[in-house]
């Protein structure tokens, strides 16, 4: 059988039109397909690529770690470099009293951890987050997404849950001495790029701490640089209590966590013991592979995120695209309707630019390059942007 049909066959389907890209190499911003075709990725793997694909300094510290050893028992028993040294980079990019790091697989996996360390710290049950959030798709972190839509033929779900209207400061009376956490996102992205207001974001942080409950920051897609700083917070003038980071954070493999103090973290050690396991979170490879990603990012590549953010919106306003919601290099834009948005997402996929929509809004096209991506790459993308543009649009009228 060709691969193509395998593909269908036995890979478990999540829509029933796949997108049947094959895809032989990948490098930089691009991927390279079974006949040489190349496609420049201009939304990153929805935010892993950050540092782009297979990047040396990843690879290397990939290599080095998988000739030594690839998995020990993970969960806070063993000492080992990758993990001690991954932990002390996140102390010096990290405020103080984030200082306790447990690390897991995947960004829902990180929701799920936070979720129960908040409720067992607190000893409270109710858990807030906002309408059109997305925070996972495994039961607890479905149980508080924003969307009826993609959770109703999957109830009945956690309960005690509340959801809020973002940016809607009236509503925050709802926090209340029962709320265990609140659960937000710094710029709501599969809402379309929705950026929070500092003024907004530091209510809201007030209300929890008036109230007892814990905030949670979700940056598993806003973190590791995407908006221009390493953390999207340190823009609105917050501390989480709890922080969420994934998809960037490994440079391509997977490795997510849910940070807090140690105060806090710490009560996941008794009553009972082992209160929150993982078989394979904070695996050797994947760590060093973060550490090497923090390091990569934490060179001058972070100072040029905003400036490439701003010329790639300059010059998608001149193509003509409306309606541009941008914060650092995460962006979207309008379309009059998912058919349209669909159509010309696969046109550019077509002429080899890979872009996507949004799950809880789905007429704006995603853009989000590695942050790797220099002024040249994006305009050999603007290129093909602009053809799709004139070939899709002008040429109806």
């Amino acid at each position: 059988m060709q691969q193509r049909q395998l593909f269908l066959q036995h890979i478990a389907q999540t829509s029933p039109s796949p997108l049947m890209l094959e895809i032989e190499k990948a490098e930089g911003v691009y991927l390279y397909g079974i006949k040489g075709k190349r496609y420049i990725d201009f939304i990153s793997g929805i935010s892993v690529s950050n540092v782009g694909h297979c990047h040396p300094a990843v690879v290397e510290a990939i290599q080095n770690q998988a000739s030594r050893f690839m998995h020990l028992m993970v969960y806070g028993e063993y000492v080992y470099s990758p993990q001690v040294q991954l932990a002390k980079k996140l102390t010096e990019i990290l405020p103080p009293t984030l200082d306790n790091y447990y690390f897991t697989n995947s960004g829902t996996e990180a929701m799920e951890g936070a979720l129960k360390l908040a409720k067992r710290y607190t000893q409270r049950s109710e858990i807030i987050s906002f309408k059109n959030a997305y925070h996972g798709s495994t039961a607890g972190a479905l149980s508080i997404m924003g969307s009826e839509e993609y959770k109703q033929r999957y109830r009945p779900l956690i309960p005690n849950h509340r959801l809020l209207s973002y940016l809607n400061e009236a509503e925050l009376d709802q926090i209340t001495s029962n709320t265990a956490a609140v659960v937000i996102e710094i710029v709501q992205a599969e809402a379309g790029i929705i950026p929070g207001t500092s003024s907004y974001l530091q209510a809201v942080k007030r209300k929890c701490h008036e109230t007892g409950a814990l905030l949670i920051v979700d940056e598993i897609q806003t973190g590791c640089g995407r908006t221009g700083t390493m953390w999207a917070f340190e823009q609105v003038g917050i501390v989480p209590d709890i922080l969420l980071i994934g998809k960037g954070f490994g440079g391509g493999m997977p490795i997510a966590a849910f940070i807090a103090n140690k105060m806090i973290m710490s009560c996941l050690s008794e009553q009972p013991i082992l209160g929150h396991i993982t078989t394979f979170g904070g695996n050797p490879v994947c760590c060093a592979a973060a550490l090497a990603t923090l390091n990569v990012l934490s060179s001058e590549l972070l100072t040029q995120v905003e400036s490439k953010g701003a010329y790639l919106e300059s010059q998608l306003n001149t193509i003509g695209f409306k309606d541009i919601r941008r914060k650092g290099l995460m962006m979207s834009v309008e379309m009059d309707t998912f058919e349209q948005n669909l159509a010309f997402t696969n046109s550019c996929i077509e002429s080899g630019l890979i872009v996507d929509w949004f799950l809880f809004n789905n007429s704006r096209m995603r853009i989000g390059p590695p942050l790797t991506i220099t002024f040249e790459e994006i305009d050999e993308a603007l290129t093909i942007l602009k053809n799709v543009y004139s070939t899709f649009f002008l040429s109806r009228h």
